[in-house]
């Protein structure tokens, strides 16, 4: 049985039999019955309980006249999410700010929770930043079908008539690498990130490892914000009415 972090052992004692009639109802037999929950899922339901908590305390602690600190950062983000959609998507923007918003600081906080002692980065396995890709990449096709109708398939014809069909093949094979390209971007980064972590705890538990979890704080802001900007890119891209 693969080693367990204190977490995902509490999760497997009182959730196991949960777990498994979940997967059975999928027709997904796990490698371990007596262990279906796995670190990586451990540490994404502890992200998501975080990001509930943390958007209902922001919440109710909404206020005009007196915001607070965890407010005003908030809003920054907010701002920044909505100033960059609004250069990139343009019109109609407004519709995709949240997504862009949950989507961000779910990715951060998969990235930055393994900083803390007892716990690992799930970003660092490849099947959650392949999970971020494969909704993003629904999202932006479902939003490109809404806004554009059928004429959302003249994006993969181009513009010469008798190019269409090798233009429609490349253009698919493009729009499937794009999740292939997000998901090996995070993970590959996240996952060199912990390795380098790692090894110097392993040969000098003390002081010394400071410098690498602050790169890979660096790492992982940055990496966010390019998938966040990558995500509104291809949003853009599908919503346009001109092609």
């Amino acid at each position: 049985m693969p080693e367990q972090l204190w977490l995902t052992a509490l999760l497997n004692k009182h959730f196991a039999g949960v777990a498994n009639a979940i997967l059975s109802a999928a027709h997904v037999r796990p490698t371990n019955p007596e262990a279906p929950i796995t670190n990586y899922i451990a540490m994404q339901l502890l992200v998501f309980a975080l990001l509930l908590l943390f958007f209902l305390y922001v919440r109710v602690r909404l206020s005009v006249d007196n915001p607070g600190a965890l407010q005003h950062l908030v809003e920054l983000l907010d701002s920044f999410v909505s100033g960059q959609s609004h250069e990139v998507i343009g019109h109609g923007y407004e519709r995709y700010v949240g997504f862009l918003s949950a989507l961000g600081m779910y990715i951060i906080a998969n990235c930055l929770i393994g900083v803390i002692p007892g716990f690992e980065t799930p970003a660092g396995i490849p099947s959650v930043p392949l999970g971020c890709a494969l909704v993003t990449w629904f999202y932006y096709q479902m939003h490109g079908i809404r806004e554009n109708g059928p004429g959302y398939i003249k994006n993969f014809l181009g513009p010469v008539w008798w190019l269409a069909p090798l233009l429609f093949i490349i253009e698919v094979f493009s729009h499937l690498a794009r999740i292939l390209s997000l998901t090996i971007r995070l993970f590959a980064n996240m996952f060199a990130s912990d390795m380098v972590i790692l090894v110097f705890f392993t040969l000098v538990p003390i002081i010394i490892p400071v410098p690498f979890i602050l790169l890979h704080i660096a790492v992982a802001i940055i990496q966010t914000y390019v998938f966040v900007l990558l995500a509104t890119v291809y949003i853009g891209e599908a919503v346009a009415h001109e092609h």
